[in-house]
């Protein structure tokens, strides 16, 4: 999965998965679990199958998502109140410090 999120690194890779995502996808050795995950935009899915999050970047760049945007979506909170929550500290030491957490 992660090797896969490098190779947007390279135009002409990113320009092949946007034109044809499952095709692009199915050239690399995921389960289909992964590959469904990485489809969906299922970030946090994504970590339990064992992405990494500054490898997965490479995918929400190449939609045109920000940093910030994207793990905001994997949050549950807007990206506003994201970065205000960084600005202010982050997550409290105390209590549930992931949505993983809370299932």
């Amino acid at each position: 999965m992660n090797q896969f999120a490098m190779s947007l690194m390279k135009a002409e890779n990113r320009e092949r998965w946007k034109a044809d995502e499952r095709a692009y996808i199915d050239e690399w050795p995921m389960s289909e679990a992964q590959k469904q995950a990485i489809l969906d935009r299922d970030y946090n899915r994504c970590l339990d199958l064992g992405g990494n999050i500054y490898f997965l970047a490479k995918v929400f760049s190449t939609d045109g998502l920000s940093f910030l945007q994207a793990v905001g979506t994997m949050t549950g909170m807007t990206p506003e109140d994201y970065q205000a929550m960084m600005i202010a500290g982050g997550r409290s030491p105390q209590g549930v410090r992931s949505i993983r957490e809370k299932r």
